[in-house]
């Protein structure tokens, strides 16, 4: 698969992660899904001719072991984007510090992982784009919601001071601010928002691959997207 690009989602599912797998399939690129319950992307790899791989994005040897079977039996990814994130939601005084600390390996330490094997292989390659999906929490702090504001704070900084990094390097690092509700299928929220009150994931996926080509005169290491009513 050489003469293809190939392309890793860590955390994929439903949702985005199923239409970036998706657009980049339609792409020509080779498709590589990551998660925790590879039986669930049977369908998602089946469609975009993608491979599924188990990885819990937590975990050092996991992530370890997923970059090396994919050096083995692929290549060197030319996009990866980190996409796991953990909702823990609760008065601080409430809150469960074991918990509190599993939400925030999955949301921000793992990025952490991820980023360090594709850097790694990128850097030596001399190319490569490195992606994190974040959220409204990524820049606003909600009440009861501390968990997942800190995961998402810390992955924009690690996005932020891995972009310094890497940029001199020719590795393109971009972190995308998810402000808004993402559209399902048969959202139940569609009627109450109205039209354009939710983002369309196959619309945000373009986002993504639009970083992913853009020429490095003029690279993007962060943008916000949010849907046409949502209040800012």
């Amino acid at each position: 698969m050489a003469d293809r690009e190939t392309a890793l989602i860590v955390g994929a599912g439903s949702g985005l992660s199923a239409a970036l797998a998706r657009l980049f399939a339609a792409e020509g690129m080779a498709v590589v899904l990551a998660a925790r319950d590879p039986a669930k992307l049977a369908e998602l790899a089946d469609a975009t001719g993608g491979r599924a791989y188990k990885c819990n994005a937590a975990e050092p040897r996991d992530v370890a072991a997923l970059f090396e079977a994919i050096d083995r039996e692929i290549g060197v990814p030319d996009i990866v984007v980190y996409n796991p994130s953990a909702r823990l939601r609760g008065p601080i005084v409430e809150l469960d510090p074991d918990r509190v600390a599993e939400a925030l390996a999955i949301t921000c330490y793992g990025g952490f992982l991820v980023a360090r094997e594709a850097a790694r292989r990128m850097v030596e390659r001399g190319a490569g784009t490195i992606l994190f999906t974040g959220a409204s929490a990524s820049v606003k702090g909600y009440a009861n919601s501390a968990p997942f504001a800190m995961g998402k704070f810390g992955l924009r900084g690690l996005a932020q001071a891995l972009a310094r990094e890497l940029q001199p390097q020719n590795v393109h690092v971009g972190h995308i601010v998810i402000d808004g509700g993402i559209r399902q299928a048969n959202d139940p929220r569609a009627a109450a928002r109205g039209e354009d009150g939710l983002l369309v994931p196959d619309e945000i996926a373009r986002t993504y691959l639009f970083l992913h080509r853009q020429q490095r005169s003029a690279w993007t290491w962060e943008v916000e997207l949010r849907p046409w009513r949502e209040t800012f």
